[in-house]
C-alpha cells in the first residue's frame, strides 16, 4: 500500500506483473525512495543507466571477443551473444541489474562442443539448451539450483579458470592451445623454449595494465579508474602494436553477410543430448548464483537511493533461455549472466534493466560501425585478457570460506575432475564427495560412559542416526540393571532408528527397576514417551503452553509464577545462547527498526511469529483493538501518539503497518455495548473506534473484502474497516503526513485471520472499495530469497 493508501488493492502475493523494475505495491521492508514513474514518464532512461550502460559496455567489448577467440569461435559470435545478453536477457530476466553475455566459465564447455561437433551444430546445441532453461523456468525450480554446495560450485569455477588459462598461455605465448588441460601443460616447456617476443610483449603490457591499473595511486589514480582496466589494457597493447608495426595475429571480423548461422544437429544423439544438458546446467547455475550475488550488492550499496526489485529467480531462468535461443539462432556464443559485468553495473549506479539493454545496444552500434577500429587488436592481448579472468576463477577468498567450512576436499575434487575429466563429471564427483563427507558427520557421533555419583552418565556427541546405532546401543547395554542413569544428547538430530533403540532400552531398563532422565546438552529434561498417544515433546505435538516432562491436570492448574519462571528458564537455556550475539550488537548500536507496526493487544497475536521478524526488526505498539486517537483527541494519554512522533521522527523507520485481526473483542464491545451505559476506562478508549463504526454504517462506501469474499459478519467487517480508518486518523498526524508529503514513508494495512493462520495485505484504487488480499507461501520477492 503505498502512502496515499488509495482504498482498492492489488494483490500482495506472487505475480507474473514482473515486467516493470518498480512493483506496483512496495512491501513493508521495501527500501524508502523507490523509483515510481508515472505512466507518462514510464520511458524515461536515467542518466545513471546511461553512464552505467557505457561502463558495462567498455568491460564487455574486449570480453567478449577474448572469450570467443578462447573457444575457437567466430569472433562476431562473441558479439552477438554480448548484444543479445544485454537486450534479451535484460529485458525479459527476473534479476535488473545482471548483465548477460559469454562468459567465460562457459569457455571450455563450448571450445569442446566446437571441436566435436562444429560451429553450426553447436549454436544448435545452444538453441536447444535455451528451451531446456524454458521448461526448468517453468517448473520453477531456479532456487532448487541453489542448493548445491557452494563448495561444488566455486571447484567448477576454479577448475573452468585453471582450464582456460593453460589454454591461453599457449596463445600469449604466441602458440596454439592443445586439445585438453593435461596437453596444454604437457606442451609448456616446449612453448616457453620457443616463445614469439611479439606476442609476448604485448601479452605482457595487457596483463601489466590490468594489474597496475586499478592500483594507480592518487587523484591520477582516481581519474583514470574512470575507463574500465580491460579497455585501457586492450588499448595500450593495440597501440603498442600498430605504432611498432608488430608481427602478430590481429581481430579479423568477416563481413556480417557471411556469418555462421545454426544448422540441424549432426553428430551421436547422447553427445549431443550431453552437451545440451552441460550448456543448461552451466549457465543456469551461473546466471543464478550471479544474481544472488547482484541482489547483495544491491541491498548494501547506500548511492543512489533508489528501489530496485529484488530478483525473480524463475523469470531470470526464463529469460537467460530466451537469449540463448536467440544467441544460437543468430550464430552467437552461449549466454549466461556474468559477475564481473554486474558488479561493473551495481558499482557504476545503474538503478534499472535499462543500463544492461543499453549495452547490449552499444554492443550492436560498434559491431556496424567499429569494425575497422576491432580490427586493429591483437589476439595475444584478447588471450591475455581471458587468462587473467580465468587466474581470478581461482578465489583465494573462496579457498579459504571451504576450508574454514571443512569442505576442502570437496572443492579440492571438483576442481580435479573438472580439469582432467570434464565440467559434469567433476560436478558429478563434487557431488559424491559432498554426499560422503555429510554422511562421515553424521556418522560422527562420540558416546562417553561414566559413573559419578551414583549416577551412570551417557553423553552423545553428535547427530544420532542409524550409523551410530551399534554405538549406541553398545554403551547403553554396559549399564548394571536398576541403575539410576542420564542420557545426555548434544545434537539437534535423531533419526527414527536411533529413537527407537534409545525407546526400547529405556522402557527394558525402567521395567527391571532402573530410572532413567534424557537430557539435552543444558541439563533440561527431554519428554519421554510412555507409549501412550499424549506423549509431549513430539514433532506432531501441537503448539501450547507446555512443558515437557510436566502434565499439571486440570484441578490443580499451574500457578502463574510457576509457569512464568518455566518459560525465563526455558528462554535462557533454549533461545538465549541464539540471541546473545544479536542483542550484544543491539545494545551497542542501539535500535534502528525499520517499521512501525501498531496492532491489538490480544494475547493470540504473536507479531514476531507472523511477520518472521527478529530483534530490532519491529517498532511495536499494542493496544485494545489497534486504534489510533486523532491529534488533540487524546484526552489525557498521549502514549499512541508519542509512540508514533518517537517511531517517525527519532527512529525515522520507513513504514507503519496497522494491524486488525478476526475475533476482535473490541470490535464485538463497540457494536454492541449500549450508549447510555456509564463511561469506563474501556469504554472511554474505545471511542477511538466510533468513526470505524460510522464507516462501516456509510451508504456511499462498499463493505470490505477478504481476496474477494464478503465478510461473514458484522464483527469481520468492523475489524476490516478500522483497519483503514485508521490508517486514515495515522495521516493527520503532524509527523506522518510531513513524511508522507516527502515520499520517505509508507502506511500499509494488514488483518490476521488468527482461526485460520492467514494474513490479508490491503491496497487500493478508487476510494471507495477496500480488498484485502491473501499473502501465500509463494507471494512475488518472497523475503527468505
Amino acid at each position: 500500500m503505498t502512502a496515499c493508501i488509495p482504498p482498492r488493492l492489488t494483490r500482495s502475493g506472487r505475480s507474473t506483473r514482473t515486467t516493470h523494475d518498480t512493483p506496483p505495491l512496495q512491501r513493508p521492508h521495501s527500501p524508502p525512495g523507490g523509483s515510481r514513474f508515472p505512466r507518462a514518464e514510464r520511458f524515461r532512461i536515467a542518466g545513471t543507466d546511461v553512464s552505467a550502460s557505457i561502463a558495462v559496455f567498455l568491460i564487455a567489448l574486449p570480453l567478449s571477443l577474448g572469450i570467443a577467440l578462447a573457444t575457437d569461435a567466430p569472433l562476431q559470435a562473441g558479439l552477438v551473444a554480448a548484444a543479445v545478453g544485454g537486450l534479451v536477457a535484460g529485458r525479459l530476466g527476473g534479476s535488473p541489474l545482471q548483465v548477460s553475455g559469454p562468459a567465460a566459465g562457459l569457455t571450455v564447455v563450448t571450445a569442446e562442443l566446437i571441436h566435436t561437433f562444429g560451429w553450426r551444430t553447436t549454436c544448435a546445441i545452444t538453441v536447444l539448451a535455451g528451451l531446456g532453461q524454458l521448461g526448468l523456468s517453468a517448473l520453477r525450480v531456479a532456487r532448487s539450483a541453489l542448493a548445491v554446495s557452494p563448495a561444488i560450485v566455486h571447484g567448477m569455477l576454479a577448475g573452468i579458470g585453471t582450464t582456460i588459462a593453460l589454454a591461453q598461455l599457449h596463445v600469449v605465448l604466441g602458440g596454439t592451445p592443445q586439445s585438453s588441460a593435461l596437453a596444454n601443460v604437457r606442451g609448456l616447456p616446449a612453448q616457453l623454449a620457443d616463445p614469439h617476443l611479439a606476442a609476448l610483449a604485448v601479452s605482457a603490457l595487457t596483463i601489466a595494465l590490468l594489474l597496475l591499473w586499478p592500483r594507480i595511486p592518487g587523484r591520477t589514480g582516481q581519474m583514470v579508474r574512470k575507463v574500465p582496466a580491460a579497455l585501457a589494457a586492450v588499448a595500450a597493447a593495440t597501440f603498442l602494436a600498430v605504432v611498432a608495426g608488430m608481427t602478430v595475429p590481429r581481430v579479423d571480423l568477416p563481413s556480417w553477410s557471411s556469418h555462421a548461422l545454426p544448422g540441424l544437429p549432426e553428430g551421436p544423439v547422447l553427445g549431443i543430448a550431453a552437451g545440451v544438458l552441460t550448456i543448461t546446467l552451466v549457465t543456469s547455475v551461473q546466471s543464478l548464483l550471479s544474481a544472488v550475488a547482484v541482489d547483495k550488492l544491491v541491498a548494501a550499496r547506500k548511492e543512489p537511493k533508489v528501489h530496485v526489485p529484488r530478483s525473480d529467480l524463475d523469470r531470470e531462468l526464463a529469460g537467460q533461455g530466451a537469449a540463448n535461443i536467440v544467441s544460437g539462432a543468430l550464430g552467437g556464443l552461449p549466454v549466461a549472466g556474468v559477475a564481473v559485468r554486474s558488479v561493473a553495473n551495481v558499482s557504476a549506479g545503474a538503478v534499472s534493466r535499462r543500463s544492461t539493454m543499453l549495452h547490449g545496444l552499444w554492443v550492436v552500434l560498434a559491431s556496424l560501425f567499429l569494425v575497422p577500429v576491432l580490427d586493429l587488436i591483437p589476439l595475444p592481448a584478447l588471450a591475455a585478457l581471458v587468462m587473467v579472468v580465468g587466474i581470478q576463477m581461482v578465489s583465494i577468498t573462496h579457498i579459504r570460506s571451504v576450508t574454514r567450512h571443512r569442505e576442502a576436499a570437496v572443492y579440492a575434487v571438483t576442481v580435479t575432475g573438472v580439469v582432467l575429466i570434464g565440467i559434469l563429471e567433476g560436478v558429478a564427483l563434487g557431488i559424491v564427495m559432498a554426499t560422503v563427507l555429510a554422511m562421515h558427520r553424521l556418522s560422527k557421533t562420540r558416546i562417553f560412559v561414566e559413573e559419578r555419583d551414583n549416577t551412570h552418565h551417557v553423553r552423545v556427541r553428535g547427530q544420532l542416526t542409524f550409523l551410530a546405532v551399534p554405538r549406541l546401543s553398545r554403551a547403553l547395554h554396559q549399564i548394571p540393571q536398576g541403575a539410576y542413569v542420564t542420557v545426555e544428547l548434544d545434537g539437534s538430530f535423531m533419526d527414527h532408528a536411533a529413537f527407537e533403540t534409545l525407546q526400547d532400552w529405556q522402557m527394558t531398563h525402567r521395567a527391571r527397576g532402573g530410572q532413567v532422565e534424557i537430557t539435552g546438552r543444558s541439563g533440561g529434561r527431554i519428554g519421554e514417551s510412555d507409549g501412550s498417544a499424549h506423549a509431549c515433546c513430539r514433532p506432531w505435538t501441537p503448539w501450547r503452553n507446555h512443558h515437557c516432562g510436566e502434565h499439571p491436570s486440570a484441578e490443580q492448574p499451574e500457578p502463574a509464577t510457576g509457569r512464568l519462571a518455566s518459560g525465563l528458564s526455558s528462554f535462557q537455556r533454549n533461545t538465549a545462547p541464539l540471541v546473545r550475539d544479536e542483542l550484544a550488537r543491539l545494545a551497542r548500536e542501539g535500535q534502528r527498526p525499520s517499521q512501525l507496526f501498531l496492532t491489538c493487544s490480544d494475547s493470540r497475536l504473536v507479531t514476531s511469529m507472523i511477520t518472521a521478524s527478529g530483534p530490532g526488526d519491529l517498532f511495536t505498539v499494542r493496544n485494545v483493538g489497534n486504534l489510533v486517537p486523532l491529534p488533540g483527541d487524546e484526552a489525557g494519554d498521549d502514549s499512541v501518539a508519542a509512540a508514533i512522533e518517537y517511531a517517525v521522527d527519532v527512529l525515522q523507520v520507513q513504514s507503519i503497518t496497522v494491524c486488525g485481526h478476526s475475533g476482535c473483542g473490541a470490535m464485538h464491545a463497540l457494536l454492541n455495548t449500549a450508549p447510555s451505559l456509564p463511561p469506563t476506562p474501556l469504554r472511554r478508549w474505545l471511542r477511538h473506534g466510533l468513526p470505524s463504526v460510522d464507516r462501516m454504517k456509510s451508504k456511499h462506501r462498499t463493505w470490505a473484502r477478504l481476496s474477494g469474499r464478503l465478510p461473514a459478519d458484522a464483527v469481520e467487517q468492523l475489524c476490516l474497516t478500522n483497519v483503514v480508518q485508521q490508517l486514515e486518523h495515522l495521516k493527520a498526524h503532524e509527523s506522518v503526513a510531513r513524511r508522507l508529503a516527502e515520499g520517505s514513508l509508507e502506511l500499509h494495512g494488514m488483518y490476521f485471520d488468527v482461526g485460520e493462520a492467514q494474513a490479508y495485505l490491503l491496497s487500493g484504487s478508487d476510494g471507495i472499495d477496500e480488498v484485502f488480499e491473501r499473502v501465500t507461501p509463494a507471494s512475488r520477492e518472497e523475503a527468505a530469497a
